[in-house]
């Protein structure tokens, strides 16, 4: 035991970082450069995903001519999360037919993922 130790008394241990589990939404976009509704359906998103305190709004992406893209949110619960961002989603006309994935960890190999699609 060190002087220190004896001094201060052992170091605590540190916690390990609980799993950052994901909700991912792959959709096809209205086909227009025109983001102001995607930027509506992410607020409503922010919104319901801070109210509920489940996780965080992370991005999108979208292609360049507005075919498709992705929403990013992550928590540390994948089910809670798209509990709380399913009605909103379901309530979005250009996300009918989305594919949801719900990761359940961190973005590593073998890490259990589930995939949902929303009604057309």
């Amino acid at each position: 035991m060190s002087i220190l130790s004896r001094l201060f008394g052992p170091k605590p241990e540190i916690s390990a970082k609980p799993a950052e589990h994901a909700v991912i939404v792959a959709f096809a976009y209205i086909g227009s450069t025109d983001l102001d509704p995607l930027f509506a359906l992410e607020s409503q998103l922010e919104s319901a995903i801070n109210a509920a305190r489940v996780g965080e709004y992370d991005g999108n992406e979208v292609a360049v001519d507005g075919s498709d893209g992705t929403l990013y949110m992550y928590g540390p619960d994948a089910d809670k999360l798209f509990a709380v961002v399913r009605p909103v989603l379901e309530a979005c006309s250009f996300m009918k037919g989305a594919t949801v994935k719900l990761r359940y960890g961190p973005p590593a190999d073998g890490v259990h993922e589930i995939t949902v699609q929303l009604a057309s």
